[in-house]
């Protein structure tokens, strides 16, 4: 019988990385649900249906990062998954008005963390037998189209895809794949004023599609479950109606 499988999961209690995490645990993964409140994470680790281990953790801060694969390392001996998906934005802002200290936020959620994480779980799959593992990428529609305003969240999110690449190349030598599912408009609570009113590259205000966020979470474990030998670089997966194919 297959040794089990040992996943972490970034921003792990509530959206995308709840449904991830979820998904990974059906799937026969015992789960490392990271995030900085302890609440949510509980929460998800009731309704998981396997192993999971709550590691509430601040991926602004390179010591909570640390700690976090520390303790995976420690508890269960090997890391076969990390998907990297905590993240955050601003409000829409034109670009001369955003306020340094919010861009410098963003930019250590959603580039620096990933790049620690990156750096602690390379560390742990190269080392460890059998050697490898995988790194998915939570990128972003806004990895390939801006939306207006939106300047610290798009600037991120097409570094992610460099760091994807770079990643991929850098550490399949030692049997580690690196990956990216860019999402577009899952229904989550922070993407509720979707389907209210979003602002266009027109100027217009219109509603805009949503899809379930279960679906992403069985995209990610379908990319999880390949052998080492393939990997999914790039994967989208977008509600079929939302205006990305054309945006702006």
């Amino acid at each position: 019988m297959a040794a089990q499988k040992i996943a972490v999961v970034t921003g792990a209690g509530s959206g995308i990385g709840k449904a991830a995490a979820l998904a990974l645990t059906r799937e026969g993964y015992a789960v490392v649900l990271a995030g900085r409140r302890v609440e949510p994470l509980e929460a998800a680790a009731r309704e998981a249906n396997g192993t999971t281990l709550v590691v509430p953790t601040d991926v602004r801060e390179p010591d909570s990062i640390r700690a976090l694969f520390a303790t995976t390392k420690r508890t269960f001996g090997r890391l076969d998954l990390l998907f990297n998906n905590a993240g955050t934005g601003t409000r829409a802002t034109p670009i001369e008005e955003v306020p340094l200290e919010r861009w410098l936020a963003v930019v250590a959620t959603n580039l620096t963390g990933v790049f620690l994480c990156t750096q602690e779980a390379v560390k742990i799959m190269k080392a460890q037998v059998p050697r490898g593992g995988r790194i998915i990428n939570n990128g972003s529609i806004s990895a390939h189209t801006p939306r207006p305003g939106a300047a610290a969240y798009t600037a991120t999110k097409h570094a992610v895809t460099g760091l994807t690449k770079q990643t991929a190349l850098d550490c399949r030598d030692y049997d580690i794949c690196c990956g990216q599912i860019d999402i577009g408009n899952a229904a989550t609570a922070l993407t509720e004023q979707m389907a209210v009113g979003m602002l266009q590259a027109d100027g217009r205000t219109m509603p805009e599609a949503r899809m379930n966020v279960d679906d992403i979470g069985c995209a990610v474990a379908y990319m999880a479950s390949l052998p080492l030998e393939a990997n999914v670089l790039f994967m989208t997966v977008m509600a079929n109606q939302m205006p990305f194919v054309g945006r702006g």
